[in-house]
């Protein structure tokens, strides 16, 4: 490093001028130097500083300026990690809200179906429930009062035979023997059908007659019309009824 000298200075104001004037080798007119004025010289020479020469000095620069920049780098990379750590930290509280609103929303929708389940088992037991009211309010009518049956088979028997021909009576009694065994109050205890004819419900046979619970002559005029209008004749019915085991 090279040295930049600066010369002593004299602190009374009176020497100062005087140095000053040495310096530059000239006085005042009129004014001389005093004897024990004092001159400024190498020899005088107070070392203050000690400046860097240029090179030095670029180098000196280009690692402060190096260090503030890796300083700043430095700053701006905690400044990221810090913004993408917040940013995970956003994204999983997002996903965990996300999850628990599915969450809720899937045991919403399952208590909603069990729900509708439970309501539909409810209504179909209602249903069923009404089913079977009706089905028993019905065989009770079918039923109606308990009246005596004086009339037997064999009076049933020849009613049928004075109605219809004797090919015709063979098919209908061929009917009435499996459906009733030609008791006038047969009923079915799952259906209500009753009579020799088993009409279903029994109260049909009363376009025949008032008396159609116990007289076997309005059961037998029913039938018959019953048979003639839906399948032709007695022998029809009987056809159909050997395919079917119904009429």
């Amino acid at each position: 490093m090279s040295r930049i000298s600066v010369r002593g200075i004299a602190v009374a104001s009176a020497t100062a001028v005087t140095a000053v004037g040495a310096v530059v080798g000239f006085s005042g007119a009129g004014v001389s130097a005093p004897a024990g004025a004092q001159t400024l010289d190498e020899a005088s020479t107070t070392k203050l500083l000690e400046v860097p020469a240029a090179p030095q000095a670029q180098e000196l620069s280009t690692g402060i300026t190096q260090q503030a920049d890796a300083q700043t780098a430095a700053y701006d990379e905690a400044q990221r990690a810090q913004a993408a750590e917040a940013e995970r930290v956003k994204a999983e509280a997002e996903k965990a809200a996300e999850e628990k609103a599915a969450a809720e929303k899937a045991a919403a929708d399952k208590a909603a179906a069990e729900k509708a389940a439970a309501d539909k088992a409810a209504a179909d037991k209602a249903e069923a429930d009404r089913k079977a009211a009706q089905e028993r309010a019905a065989r009770s009518a079918v039923r109606g009062p308990v009246e005596k049956v004086t009339a037997s088979a064999a009076d049933a028997k020849a009613i049928a035979q004075s109605m219809m021909s004797s090919t015709q009576y063979t098919c209908f009694s061929n009917i009435v023997e499996r459906e009733s065994g030609w008791r006038v109050n047969a009923t079915n205890a799952s259906s209500g059908a009753y009579g020799l004819v088993q009409s279903l419900p029994g109260n049909k046979m009363a376009s025949a007659g008032a008396d159609w619970r116990t007289n076997p002559e309005t059961q037998i005029k029913w039938g018959l019309s019953y048979m003639n209008g839906r399948y032709g004749s007695p022998c029809e019915a009987w056809t159909f009824w050997k395919s079917h085991h119904w009429y």
